[in-house]
């Protein structure tokens, strides 16, 4: 299992933290940003593959940014996967 720290740029996160196992992703974890909306992202994206969680997720805005916590996670997958 392979361990990954993201730090995000453009929204209230300030980091991610997964792993990476054959693939799936575990223990999603979000440091700061909305606690119970990124609780339930992690637990939602548990032992998915990684590449389809990112492809979901990629382009997801919040509000009047062009980014968000769930598109920030499909940044750091892309980053990781490339």
């Amino acid at each position: 299992m392979e361990h990954v720290s993201f730090r995000t740029s453009g929204v209230c996160a300030v980091q991610i933290d997964f792993d990476v196992e054959d693939g799936k992703l575990h223990n999603v974890k979000f440091l700061g940003g909305c606690n119970g909306n990124l609780k339930a992202i992690g637990k939602l994206v548990e032992g998915k593959d990684s590449k389809e969680v990112a492809d979901i997720l990629r382009g997801n805005t919040c509000g009047m940014k062009g980014t968000s916590c769930a598109d920030q996670l499909a940044k750091a997958i892309d980053k990781y996967n490339a």
